[in-house]
């Protein structure tokens, strides 16, 4: 990275970081939009205003030199999380966006009650593995195909991953993750940021398949899988899982609870 491009990543706001870490992560303008609960005119302009400090014509360009910035490089803090929120409207959660910016990484979504499993586990979900797919904010994104809610192998493979982590089987859930989340997440950080969240939540008492969904992106997709699940301290979660495939096998690269 030059030192011009240094200079620019620098001069960015927090809300410009928050929208090129978004980006990162595989959203386009409009999902972004939703996710912080602004319009998408709001989202462009902002994105516009990266592009033109950084010196780059390309809205993806502008995301991976501040993710080579803030988590590429040696030194760099290692981001937090990933995950979507629900659609909001403009204006009356505009406040909400400029408090809670994320300062480093991917950045933890601003609503209060999502509960993130894995801090810095979550930098690889889909933004770093999907990046190669994205189009600039301009070009319409590839929808995500949902799947008709049947119990599938890759919704078999996200069930007993869940039970491990169910069981306090850190190890061995780590083991089962994919080559990329483990290379940028060590299995200390896996065991320490989930012994300090999921225990918390007690026993699973129900886990119910929601929905199953492709994610367009290479180098083959992704499958992200949802469940509505009930914990002995926390009523209706949201477990949300994303797979890779892997040397022929489907392997975890991200797992949130809201």
């Amino acid at each position: 990275m030059t030192m011009r491009m240094r200079e620019g990543c620098a001069a960015l706001t927090e809300k410009e970081k928050q929208t090129l870490r978004l980006m990162v992560r595989g959203h386009d303008a409009k999902s972004i939009a939703r996710d912080l609960g602004l319009s998408v005119h709001t989202i462009n302009e902002r994105l516009r205003d990266a592009r033109r400090k950084m010196a780059v014509s390309s809205s993806r360009e502008a995301a991976r030199l501040l993710l080579e910035a803030e988590g590429g490089e040696k030194g760099s803090p290692a981001p937090d999380s990933l995950g979507d929120t629900e659609i909001g409207g403009d204006g009356a959660v505009r406040r909400a966006d400029q408090d809670s910016a994320p300062t480093v990484g991917a950045g933890r979504p601003h609503r209060p009650t999502r509960i993130i499993i894995g801090a810095a586990l979550m930098t690889l979900t889909l933004g770093l593995l999907a990046f190669a797919a994205l189009t600039d904010v301009t070009a319409p994104p590839a929808p995500a195909v949902a799947r008709s809610i049947v119990e599938t192998p890759v919704v078999d493979t996200a069930r007993r991953w869940l039970a491990l982590v169910d069981q306090g089987r850190w190890d061995e859930s780590y083991r089962e993750t994919g080559s990329s989340f483990r290379k940028l997440n060590s299995a200390q950080t896996w065991a320490r940021v989930s012994e300090e969240v999921r225990p918390p939540l007690g026993t699973v008492t129900s886990r119910i398949l929601i929905s199953q969904q492709d994610l367009p992106a290479p180098p083959a997709g992704y499958q992200v899988v949802k469940f509505r699940t009930q914990f002995s301290n926390k009523a209706d979660a949201v477990e949300t899982v994303t797979l890779e495939r892997e040397a022929q096998q489907w392997r975890v690269v991200g797992v949130t609870i809201e």
